[in-house]
């Protein structure tokens, strides 16, 4: 390697400044061929008036480069301030966050010895799409967006992960049993590409229960797929569960940009210290040498630090009140074994030809016989939201069932997603916020948005303030909304 790979490197906050210290410390001795780019990420960007956390040149730096090496950072306090994670991510479309979960056992107390998992979590959608409203006194919402283009690269993405690193099974993840639409639909791609790879055994579990089994018997898992949310929280538990979130390394792959980063956030509690472990960061940096194609120096650094960990080296959050070192000498106690490999479990090895970054596929988004633009959509009717809290259930039921008109019927009423009208329940506690379902009478055999706009119209004439409305539709005569109660 004699040109050197030039990366864009964020020494973040809190504890992010000495655990990047201490990594590019051992990737130079180890001799990784790199040339780091600094750039400012995080905490004094934002304060410095920029609400993103990241000023252009960094942006310019990243879209060069191609390759970003990330330390934690942390996002203030109040208002106003976006998730840099969130919007890096988005923005260079990683759609990909892939976190391997090892257990090193003995090296590391665990009661999970067996486990080697690795979670490939959705990156760009589902409620992180931070679309969030305040639309009465009493509610909020959050949007909860998954697509048929974003569940078909994740989901291909951890099927090409599975068969690229001789992985047997893949696991999904979801909650379609509640949220049969957003959910389903993620599980239903996942059942779709499934049948594209027969080599490659496949279950799904219900999010719940498939945390608790990550929690109890996370040697059961192999590759696990999931949107989102429940990636985050997942990864998260899993990491812990086999020693410490500290040891977790974290890439996030897109076709053009990757990020490689440690799971964990910046700590500012310890931040000074010089206690602070590097490994997680470590590791990221490791699976950032494997994608840019230097896996003999990821080889190199990966034995190291399992040899060190066989020597007893710990940092305090491994120790666990035990004899431990800081920061710098975890460092240097990798670098002196640099060379070395572990006796007592096998060595890591990474194969070359799975080390090329131009080889990273390309996860278009398409599924057999996939329909595009020939859906046939139909409007079946309308939910309008009201805000109120001078009406009861039956006082406002009455009065939505007078303003429906010819062209509506109204169907229900929902507070909260139970239904109150007609046929509620005085126990039922409710909010200022309503959901009232208008279907299409029998009349409307041609219905269009300005039946909607007359619905409207005769709402704000009787004196019902509505915040939004979500027009009913059956594509291709299948539902493409809830039925919910009393329907």
């Amino acid at each position: 390697m004699t040109d050197k790979r030039a990366i864009t490197v964020a020494e973040g906050d809190g504890i992010g400044p000495e655990i990047m210290q201490a990594t590019l410390k051992v990737l130079e001795h180890a001799g990784a061929s790199i040339e780091p780019e600094f750039i400012d990420i995080g905490e004094k960007v934002y304060l410095a008036g920029n609400s993103t956390g990241i000023s252009d040149e960094a942006w310019e730096s990243l879209r060069r480069t191609k390759v970003f090496l990330k330390a934690p950072i942390t996002t203030p306090q109040g208002g106003g301030y976006k998730s840099l994670n969130v919007t890096i991510r988005k923005t260079l479309g990683l759609y990909a966050n892939v976190r391997p979960n090892i257990s090193y056992d003995p090296f590391v107390k665990t009661k999970h010895p067996d486990m080697d998992m690795v979670i490939i979590r959705e990156n760009e959608e589902d409620l992180y799409a931070g679309i969030e409203h305040q639309q009465t006194p009493e509610v909020v919402q959050c949007l909860k967006l998954i697509t048929r283009p974003g569940s078909e690269k994740i989901i291909r993405y951890a099927f090409e992960y599975a068969r690229k690193n001789n992985r047997k099974k893949v696991t999904c993840f979801s909650k379609d049993n509640i949220m049969k639409l957003t959910d389903g639909l993620f599980h239903k791609v996942f059942k779709e590409i499934a049948e594209e790879y027969p080599d490659i055994e496949t279950e799904h579990w219900i999010i719940d229960i498939g945390i608790a089994k990550i929690a109890d018997t996370p040697q059961d898992f192999d590759v696990v797929v999931m949107p989102n949310l429940y990636g985050d929280i997942a990864s998260d538990v899993a990491a812990q569960i086999t020693g410490s979130v500290g040891l977790a390394g974290s890439a996030n792959i897109g076709d053009n940009v990757a990020m490689f980063e440690a799971i964990h956030g910046s700590a500012p509690d310890i931040s000074g210290k010089g206690i602070a472990n590097p490994s997680g960061l470590l590791h990221g940096a490791i699976m950032m040498l494997v994608h840019i194609g230097q896996p003999e120096v990821a080889e190199k650094i990966h034995n190291a630090w399992l040899k060190t960990l066989e020597d007893g080296v710990h940092t305090g959050d491994i120790a666990k009140g035990g004899s431990s070192v800081g920061t710098k000498e975890f460092a240097e106690a990798v670098i002196e074994r640099l060379g070395q490999r572990p006796e007592t479990v096998d060595p890591i090895t990474y194969a070359k030809e799975e080390a090329d970054e131009e080889a990273q596929p390309a996860m278009k988004p398409q599924v057999k016989d996939r329909p595009k633009y020939d859906v046939v959509r139909e409007l079946d009717g309308v939910d309008v939201f009201l805000f109120n809290n001078e009406l009861t259930s039956d006082e406002l039921g009455k009065k939505l069932e007078g303003i429906a008109g010819p062209e509506f019927e109204l169907a229900v009423v929902t507070n909260r997603g139970v239904k109150v009208y007609p046929g509620g329940f005085p126990e039922t506690f409710t909010t200022d916020h309503w959901r009232c379902r208008f279907n299409l009478s029998e009349e409307n055999t041609s219905p269009s948005n300005k039946d909607i706009r007359k619905l409207l119209d005769r709402a704000e004439d009787a004196g019902l303030d509505w915040i939004k409305i979500e027009n009913l539709y059956r594509f291709n005569n299948e539902l493409g909304y809830s039925l919910g109660q009393g329907q």
